[in-house]
């Protein structure tokens, strides 16, 4: 089945002495612009976290996000060099500038680096940060979350897209049906005013039979019909080799553009008005990109 642009994605897990949090969101973009945002510890492997998202997309704007919090098996301590230097700065640029007021302590436990974790006596300090075989398994995680869920919307735009198919599809045969009798109507018609603007008078018959042949050839949708068909298989088709949303819209627009050319001859018709309906939910479902299709376009009635 087809695979939406869109999803989300987490997964959780421990780096480190930290418990990390990844969240990885999709949208549609014509090439793979990844935009990743980890804590200050881990973004020296956002290369390689990079590299990892890129085997896995071809496209699209990838927003990884992580948030990064301390494992409870690891004590919080407060760096007293740093924390004894921000003291001395804050208080000399208060005495410089003649402030009020004292240094506070919560602002200086605020301040960056003041707050560590401590780890236990047996623990090695590179591990401290992690490494990048404990990094890249939890951005995988959240790229297959991501992968599911595009694939759950695609499955769902496809049913749509499949069910409206059907209804034109079942449109498009009472036309065809119609046609040879919409034909007839059309000659007689003719052939009527023909003889009511005449008044009596004979009228050429070779003449009437010229002008009702040039008619037939203009109401004939014999050709429009046949690529309309060809034309609406394609949906289908790009359906069941699961290509990307958009991929679909366009065999959609191609469809839609062979409607209108049929339509044409069609001015009037209460199916090729439900045609029209049908190109802009169609259209409109595609575009959004909905997590249910089915409940941004409803099916004709």
């Amino acid at each position: 089945m087809i695979t939406s642009m869109t999803g989300f994605g987490a997964a959780e897990g421990v780096v480190g002495g930290y418990r990390l949090a990844i969240e990885l969101r999709a949208v549609n973009h014509r090439f793979f612009n990844p935009a990743i945002k980890l804590p200050g510890a881990l973004m020296r492997w956002e290369g390689d976290v990079r590299e990892a998202l890129r085997r896995r997309f071809a496209r699209g704007h990838l927003t990884l996000m992580g948030r990064a919090e301390r494992d409870a098996e690891h004590v919080v301590a407060v760096n007293e060099p740093r924390f004894a230097a921000y003291v001395e700065q804050l208080r000399a640029l208060r005495d410089r500038y003649g402030l009020a007021g004292d240094v506070d302590l919560a602002t200086v436990l605020r301040l960056p680096d003041v707050l560590s974790g401590s780890v236990a006596a047996d623990t090695p300090e590179n591990d401290v940060a992690g490494s990048l075989d404990e990094l890249l398994p939890l951005v995988d995680s959240a790229a297959s979350a991501l992968e599911q869920m595009r694939r759950t919307e695609g499955a769902s735009i496809a049913a749509f897209l499949l069910d409206h198919l059907g209804v034109i599809e079942q449109a498009l045969d009472r036309i065809e049906q119609r046609a040879p009798q919409r034909l007839v109507e059309q000659r007689n018609r003719l052939s009527a005013a023909v003889a009511e603007l005449a008044g009596g008078v004979a009228v050429d018959p070779q003449r009437l039979a010229h002008e009702i042949a040039i008619l037939a050839d203009r109401l004939d949708i014999a050709e429009e019909i046949s690529r309309f068909r060809a034309h609406l298989a394609a949906p289908r088709c790009a359906c069941r080799r699961g290509d990307r949303v958009a991929d679909v819209g366009a065999a959609c627009e191609q469809a839609m553009r062979q409607r209108r050319l049929a339509g044409a001859r069609r001015r009037g018709d209460d199916d090729g008005e439900r045609h029209q309906r049908w190109s802009a939910r169609a259209r409109s479902a595609i575009t959004r990109r909905s997590p249910s299709a089915r409940a941004v376009a409803p099916a004709l009635p």
